[in-house]
């Protein structure tokens, strides 16, 4: 008999106080894909780091084919063929995309680096993903946040691994890319390749996965076949509570024009975008890739320089600096948070507050308990889990980070919200919250502009839509004239497949 490709038996981790796994099992198959679910701080990203050689178990076993596994730290893990995808990105920003992919591999002899040798490796990795555009010499700094996922997914399936581990590699990507890397998956399972599948969109689970297990605050509380799980029964184990509407709707009343572009160009993109922004409005932008849309958030929030007509209604239209739409009530969130949304290694509540102090002040000095007591409510409001304010943000995990950065904008009171991206790395019962906490600021008249890659939740969210397609943004429309195949074929620029304006009567 075939032993598991993987076992881990009563796996427990803990860091200081805090109890990150309490006792996990897991069983994986050779050439299948296995569903790791769960909430933020659930122990997923822990429990992988474990398997991975990032951490050690306190307690617990591993086997591998069989074998017992006790990796002693990352290098000897991946000899072992354990390869892991990070949800946050682990690059070399100064290097190129060449260097990057082969980095601790690159292909040498007597001393001498085999340059030829180590492109043409590097081009066959994303050949493979089919991303071969993204440029070879390029350094990664340079790329999109999609791009710079599709390079470390490269970079990990060059060394022919047994065990892959993904965690939220979708997370970035576009319905394209997305499609892509499925099929990349089919292939590894077709190879007897393992895949540990970490994500927070339970229809792709459902789509790729064989098996899954579900953890709830470190612990295994369910496990079984794809194929027999309903969806409903999953959210229920990882949250612990039945979630009635995955997309709840907040009534919300759309009144006047608040923010109008006209042509508004970047240095490369965005080429041309035109309309009104209504108060009140949810407006969701879609698109490929390299289409605009984080480029049109940053040009309108005065980060990149830009031409066009930018009116915002009470404000001085010579005034477009960061600072001063801040002070105009314009807030961005950055689909990059690692790297320009937070303050990694400053605490929850300094990340929380830092845009607006004055509230946390009295006669010029800051108030140490006000402000623990602010932080605490939005930390509890944005559901937070972390011991206290005061712990650094760089110890949360991914998605609570996005919660955190999400909820500086809340507390900033900002009449516009530009959202790029802000449920990346969410799970299914904080996704939830968040659409729950948009609709509520639409409901006080604040206007939200949403970007998103996640086509569901902007035709679940959003009143209306647009798409963008090589720098251009098409007729905003209401959102139920769209469907996910009408916004991917205006996204590809197959206009004849736009949906029609309604006709005059």
């Amino acid at each position: 008999m075939v032993p598991p490709r993987l076992r881990l038996t009563d796996i427990r981790k803990s860091f200081g106080a805090t109890q990150a796994l309490r006792g996990v099992h897991l069983t994986l198959q050779p050439g299948h894909v296995h569903a790791l679910i769960g909430e933020n701080g659930a122990g997923k990203s822990t429990l992988m780091k474990v398997l991975s050689g990032a951490h050690a178990p306190d307690s617990g076993s591993i086997e591998l084919d069989g074998v017992p596994f006790n990796p002693r730290d990352p290098l000897q893990a991946r000899r072992a063929g354990i390869a892991m995808i990070y949800q946050e990105l682990n690059l070399a920003p100064d290097l190129s995309v060449e260097e990057n992919i082969l980095l601790g591999d690159t292909p040498h002899r007597l001393g001498w680096i085999r340059k030829t040798e180590r492109r043409q490796r590097a081009f066959a990795a994303l050949s493979e993903l089919k991303a071969n555009t993204i440029p070879l010499d390029a350094p990664v700094r340079s790329l999109t946040i999609a791009q710079q996922q599709l390079v470390e997914i490269a970079r990990a399936l060059l060394g022919h691994p047994k065990v892959l581990i993904m965690d939220e590699p979708t997370s970035s990507l576009t319905r394209v890319d997305t499609e892509n890397l499925f099929q990349v998956i089919a292939h590894l399972r077709s190879r007897g390749v393992s895949v540990v599948y970490i994500s927070h969109f339970l229809e792709e689970c459902q789509r790729v996965c064989d098996d899954y297990t579900v953890l709830r605050d470190g612990e295994s509380v369910g496990h079984g076949s794809m194929k027999d799980a309903q969806l409903n029964n999953i959210i229920r184990l990882m949250v612990g509570r039945d979630v009635h509407e995955l997309y709840p709707q907040t009534p919300h009343q759309i009144g006047e024009p608040v923010l109008t572009l006209e042509n508004l160009r970047g240095k490369s993109k965005p080429s041309k975008v035109s309309f009104s922004l209504r108060r009140g409005e949810i407006l969701g932008i879609a698109g490929l890739v390299g289409a605009g849309r984080t480029e049109t958030l940053r040009a309108l929030f005065g980060l990149d320089p830009s031409d066009g007509r930018i009116d915002l209604v009470g404000a001085n239209p010579r005034k477009s600096s960061p600072t001063s739409r801040l002070q105009q009530g314009v807030g961005l969130l950055s689909e990059n948070r690692k790297e320009e949304g937070l303050l990694l290694n400053r605490s929850i509540a300094d990340n929380l507050l830092l845009t607006r102090l004055q509230p946390m002040t009295r006669m010029g000095w800051l108030q140490p308990s006000r402000i623990r007591e602010t932080a605490r409510h939005w930390m509890e409001a944005m559901e937070v889990k972390a011991p206290d304010a005061s712990t650094a943000i760089g110890h949360l995990s991914g998605g609570n980070q996005q919660k955190v950065a999400l909820g500086r904008l809340l507390y900033h009171d900002a009449r516009i919200l530009l959202l790029d991206e802000p449920t990346r790395g969410i799970d299914v019962g904080s996704k939830a919250s968040i659409y729950r906490r948009i609709g509520e600021a639409a409901q006080q008249g604040k206007s939200v502009i949403f970007v998103s890659s996640y086509l569901p939740e902007l035709l679940g969210v959003c009143d209306t839509i647009g798409v963008m397609c090589r720098g251009v943004l098409t007729r905003v429309r209401p959102a139920s004239e769209w469907t996910e195949q009408s916004i991917i074929a205006a996204a590809i620029g197959q206009t004849d497949s736009l949906p029609q304006a309604p006709s005059a009567p």
